[in-house]
């Protein structure tokens, strides 16, 4: 049906709506060889006039408020209209189904009168690169006609070619339009008019400009000795599912074996049978000793039991973000031990609702750092920058697989900042 609408916009302009549907076979022999046809009965809802209650009067026409667009509106209103030149340049597979689109005249009268059918063929778009190709070309077109952006003088300037791509750039990967808008603005007010001019140096640029936005921990790189005497003591918590245990397994092979540090570890995650012997395994392997807490006093016991180590690594139970219960049972632990790090652990993978809802939620907790896990399953990255952006704690990790000890690497704002802009993993 997402088609079908689209075809009656194009047809009789944005403000269509679909006023009744009909299904019906067409063709065949006996039934056989019929093909379904479905019949849209449409009309452009700003010339639909309501029944007055008096005989013959006219209610007033609707008031249009103009907006002016955004961007990003401007891309998702040219997609139907890039979908159109796609259909226009292929040729039409004779297998697709067929649809008829019949106009609806006013509701002024009578019961509307049967209109002819108009048979459109719907054609597959499946070549996406070449789509996102017409996309960008249409909508650069537009925009460079109507978006007009404020220089410091306040005289008003073309936002320049060579930097408008890296603006689509960041919108496609899911930059919020207001943190993408800052970006290219600081880039504008920094490069020279031959600058924007090179394509390089405007990409070099966008990437310094995002990197800006991503506050990084530079302890991650080799762990620093606590000033209080205690080890260095490292908690990770988050919701269920974004890989915890699995990213604190590489955090301990890579203080143990790369770094040669002595480091052991403390678990909370007595809810998950599965996930204790799951760390244990890793523990054994790895070597260094595996704890497992279920009360804020055992927490207290076994910090002081592991103060002739260089590195404490405490794994927590997932919690959902809606148990407010477990949240603040949790808070108790992390009290108990008194870490130098807490790292909020949020899957690559989420939508930004989600993540901020999980921020919000895990606020409760003292958070000082986030790490950013599965990033060989996300789709884009512009979410990640969104959630740097609004939290504005260090990114200390981030994870790319599941192998252990190896797909952990520190948290780099150069590193994010490629993948935003395109990058691959």
């Amino acid at each position: 049906m997402a088609e079908v609408l689209a075809l009656v916009k194009k047809h009789l302009g944005p403000h269509a709506v679909i006023l009744h549907t009909r299904k019906y076979k067409r063709g065949g022999i006996l039934g056989i060889g019929a093909r379904q046809v479905v019949e849209v009965t449409a009309a452009d809802r700003m010339e639909v006039k309501p029944r007055s209650a008096t005989r013959g009067a006219t209610p007033p026409a609707p008031k249009r408020r103009e907006i002016e667009p955004s961007a990003g509106d401007l891309i998702r209103k040219t997609y139907h209209a890039a979908q159109a030149e796609l259909q226009r340049r292929q040729p039409l597979r004779t297998d697709t189904a067929t649809v008829a689109v019949a106009a609806a005249p006013s509701f002024a009268n009578a019961a509307p009168a049967p209109v002819p059918s108009a048979v459109v063929k719907l054609a597959p778009t499946s070549d996406l690169t070449h789509e996102m190709r017409v996309v960008q070309r249409m909508v650069g077109r537009m925009v460079s006609q109507q978006r007009i952006r404020e220089n410091k003088s306040g005289e008003r300037s073309d936002l320049p070619e060579k930097l408008f791509d890296q603006y689509l750039t960041l919108l496609r990967q899911e930059v919020a339009e207001e943190l993408a808008e800052e970006v290219v603005g600081k880039v504008q007010a920094s490069l020279s008019s031959s600058q924007m001019d090179d394509a390089g140096a405007v990409r070099q640029a966008v990437l310094g400009a995002v990197a800006g936005f991503i506050p990084t921990d530079d302890d991650t790189v080799k762990v620093q000795k606590s000033t209080d005497g205690r080890p260095r003591t490292i908690a990770l918590i988050g919701p269920t599912g974004v890989g915890k245990t699995t990213t604190i397994a590489k955090l301990a092979a890579t203080f143990k074996l790369r770094q040669k540090l002595r480091v052991e570890l403390i678990t909370l995650d007595t809810y998950r049978i599965a996930a204790v012997e799951q760390l244990r395994t890793y523990a054994n392997i790895i070597g260094v000793p595996l704890h497992v807490v279920v009360n804020a006093d055992e927490m207290r016991q076994v910090m002081q039991k592991c103060r002739s180590a260089d590195v404490v690594l405490i794994d927590t139970a997932g919690r959902s973000q809606r148990d407010d219960p477990r949240l603040e049972q949790l808070r108790t632990f992390i009290e108990a031990a008194d870490p130098h790090e807490v790292h909020l652990v949020l899957s690559s993978t989420g939508a930004l609702s989600v993540l901020m809802d999980a921020v919000e939620r895990f606020s409760a907790i003292r958070t000082d750092r986030i790490i950013f896990t599965k990033l060989d399953e996300a789709v884009s990255f512009g979410v990640l920058l969104n959630v740097a952006r609004k939290v504005n704690k260090r990114l200390s990790y981030v994870t790319t697989g599941q192998e252990v000890p190896h797909q952990i690497e520190p948290g780099r704002a150069d590193r994010l900042a490629e993948l935003v802009l395109g990058g691959g993993v």
